[in-house]
């Protein structure tokens, strides 16, 4: 059985790895402190060499956007000089590495879809952190696949559509963000992705498979939208009707400035690999509906 090691042990597309695993036949050993941790390379190197993976997906990530701001020696120690120690020792132990990076890479100024080659210039300290990962890892071994997801929500940990569903309880309307356009992208589906390119990398050399892409869900959407589509589907399971009022983002200033446009194409991965994310709605859908059946239990 395949072996595929994944850093981090809470994360939204950690808990998706655990969970997709054993259904792909793969197995999946979420490793993380204090066994490995990221600012220890000598920590490292021992788990590597004693897990003996056959791909090491790089998911510990510093993900609180606006806490970043006034925290960049962290969010830098986490999202670039982590995977850089990660990237050099699967470089050595010659291990593909399958690396989870962000839209916020991109400034969001763009009129069209954004393409892997396009120009990046992230406008927070946590797009700044991921990019440089990104070029940490890189540098550190050829033999990676950078793979650029957003808007990332599951059944688990904090995202937004558990905070949709968590204020629906007391609200009746809530204001939600319609000047941003992005994709939302379910971990699972992102799981399902990650398995099958590690499984990849892993057994073909292709120059074509190394290298960035990005890995959405199918669509768009604006964050508005989004919400409107999982009250959408609230009502449908339990009755409840939440009105969602569309505000600008100006309306709602953040301590890190967000993308006004998060959308990402997705062509390269699908010629390359053959991968396509259902469509959002679709997976929000099977997202929602477990939730309320938990919620419901």
């Amino acid at each position: 059985m395949m072996r595929i090691a994944v850093t981090g042990k809470q994360g939204q597309v950690v808990t998706a790895l655990i969970e997709r695993g054993p259904q792909a036949g793969v197995e999946i050993v979420a490793v993380g402190r204090p066994e490995l941790d990221l600012a220890d390379p000598a920590s490292v190197r021992k788990t590597l060499a004693e897990l003996k993976p056959d791909a090491i997906v790089s998911a510990a990530a510093y993900t609180a956007v606006d806490k970043a701001e006034s925290e960049p020696e962290l969010a830098f120690a986490v999202n670039a000089k982590g995977p850089q120690a990660l990237a050099e020792v699967a470089n050595d132990l010659n291990i593909p590495v399958v690396h989870l990076s962000t839209d916020y890479v991109f400034p969001g100024d763009k009129d069209g879809i954004y393409l892997e080659t396009d120009t990046t210039g992230p406008v927070s300290v946590y797009g700044q952190s991921k990019l440089a990962g990104e070029e940490a890892v890189a540098a550190a071994t050829p033999n990676h696949a950078i793979l650029r997801t957003a808007w990332v929500y599951s059944p688990y940990g904090g995202n937004f559509v558990k905070t949709m569903l968590r204020l629906a309880e007391t609200r009746d309307a809530l204001n939600v963000v319609a000047d941003q356009h992005g994709t939302p992208t379910s971990a699972l589906d992102i799981a399902d992705a990650v398995i099958a390119i590690a499984k990849r990398l892993a057994t073909d050399p292709d120059a074509k498979l190394r290298g960035v892409f990005h890995l959405t869900g199918s669509g768009e959407a604006t964050w508005a939208e989004f919400a409107e589509e999982i009250f959408a589907g609230l009502k449908e399971k339990n009755g409840k009707a939440v009105s969602v009022g569309r505000i600008t983002t100006d309306e709602y200033p953040t301590p890190a400035k967000r993308p006004a446009n998060s959308r990402l194409s997705n062509d390269k991965l699908a010629k390359t690999y053959g991968i396509v994310l259902p469509d959002w709605k679709q997976s929000t859908t099977v997202v929602l509906d477990r939730l309320l059946a938990e919620a419901n239990s």
